[in-house]
């Protein structure tokens, strides 16, 4: 029998995106259980048995940064995220490494940008095989790093939206008499290119844009500064971060999803609300159209004419089309943790 040990430092802060990502593929390696293959968690010592005692778990502390545990036992070692500092100390241990996105070259430009990739390029150097979120960023991995003959597999994500048929009417939606909104999650960040869903607001002064998320940032300062001076600030609503529940009950009663994004490495939002059979508006750019595929509709440019036009024609086009919602249904399908679970376990046994 094979010995994995699957590193899952992220899951020090579970609610986040990679923390997501852990508890996720960690759920499903649970109800898979593997006959060929002993699986150990390398996590942090308060997430211990979180998987079920059924499993073998590593504590992982910051020590092992500077004095790495002894790797010599394990076949495979996977380690969840690229930037993870826990990595094999035996050169006869395979790794794989899953690389979500090279945001990085976005945000940091110059000396910064260069010690990142060389980084990151150390750790593909060590790898066996290296798994991508989207299509999208192995064509971003080959342009930027130096892959040789190292294997890259295409494993998408899962869809994490829990149903939660019962949810209730969120007090802001209720407090404000919102009837009529689209709806957009993510950290409030420039990147997520929020500001420029505001002329839908402008064009429509019966429509509400709800955007859900950290909204701690100066960006979302920005944004509100905007929509006061057009005058649709009370359109405009800012939950914060919100639970499950809020979370289903805003993509199964909103009239589209919105998702102007800059850059993303795979674009889970979208999978979750196309599941539910709702239009979604995307920017045209980086994994978004691999990932929303021809149900969705797409921005070519912010310009705030097109946007609108783009948003007006494709609600006319949903709403006549009777078997658009069940084909986004059918489409998010494949985006599946078991899928992704069962990808990974069949590499750990080829590698």
């Amino acid at each position: 029998m094979k010995h994995v040990l699957v590193e899952m430092e992220k899951l020090k802060n579970p609610n986040s995106g990679l923390g997501q990502f852990c508890l996720n593929i960690g759920e499903q390696f649970k109800l898979i259980d593997p006959e060929n293959l002993k699986l150990d968690f390398y996590l942090p010592a308060f997430q211990k048995n979180i998987f079920g005692e059924e499993f073998n778990y590593v504590k992982q502390t910051a020590l092992h940064k500077l004095l790495p545990i002894n790797s010599s036992e394990y076949d495979v070692w996977h380690c969840l995220q690229q930037d993870s500092h826990y990595l094999p100390n035996n050169k006869n241990t395979k790794l794989i490494l899953t690389i979500h996105d090279l945001n990085f070259l976005e945000k940091y430009k110059g000396a910064k940008q260069k010690r990142k990739l060389n980084s990151l390029q150390k750790r593909v150097n060590k790898a066996s095989a290296i798994t991508v979120i989207s299509k999208f960023t192995e064509i971003i991995v080959r342009e930027n790093l130096q892959l040789n003959d190292t294997p890259v597999h295409v494993i998408y994500n899962g869809n994490s939206l829990k149903t939660i048929e019962d949810a209730p009417v969120p007090d802001f939606i209720t407090k404000n008499d919102v009837s009529d909104f689209i709806f957009s999650i993510g950290i409030i960040s420039p990147k997520k290119n929020f500001h420029t869903l505001l002329p839908l607001l402008e064009n429509n002064k019966q429509l509400h844009l709800v955007i859900a998320g950290d909204n701690s940032s100066d960006y979302t300062k920005e944004i509100i500064k905007v929509a006061e001076k057009t005058g649709v600030d009370k359109q405009l609503h800012f939950p914060g971060t919100i639970n499950d529940s809020t979370k289903y009950w805003l993509y199964k009663n909103c009239k589209a999803f919105v998702f102007p994004s800059l850059t993303e490495g795979f674009g889970l939002p979208v999978v979750e609300a196309m599941s539910l059979g709702k239009p979604v508006f995307l920017s045209n750019l980086t994994s978004l159209p691999e990932i929303g595929g021809v149900e969705a509709y797409y921005w070519n440019n912010f310009n705030p004419e097109h946007m609108i036009e783009v948003f007006k024609k494709g609600l006319i086009n949903f709403i006549s089309d009777p078997g658009k919602a069940q084909r986004s249904i059918n489409w998010t399908k494949q985006f599946s943790w078991e899928n992704a679970a069962k990808a990974y376990i069949d590499l750990y046994e080829r590698v």
